[in-house]
């Protein structure tokens, strides 16, 4: 799951964290993809509005996203 949808679906990293009961500055520390255990919470939390999207969490596809280099 990503920051951004998260994120635009709450309206605010603050929501966001009172959503999950974490601090805030918890939600700032996530990367482009938020951590796996959080984004089945989430899923959970919308009644499925938001949906865990398993690929993110394959190192591949994580090394992809985060710039590095496959070989």
């Amino acid at each position: 799951m990503l920051k951004k949808i998260v994120i635009n679906y709450f309206k605010s990293p603050k929501k966001v964290a009172d959503a999950l009961m974490i601090s805030p500055a918890a939600v700032s520390q996530w990367g482009e993809i938020i951590p796996e255990k959080n984004a089945y919470r989430l899923q959970e939390f919308t009644n499925g509005k938001l949906k865990v999207d398993s690929s993110l969490y394959r190192k591949n596809n994580r090394d992809q996203i985060n710039g590095k280099i496959i070989e």
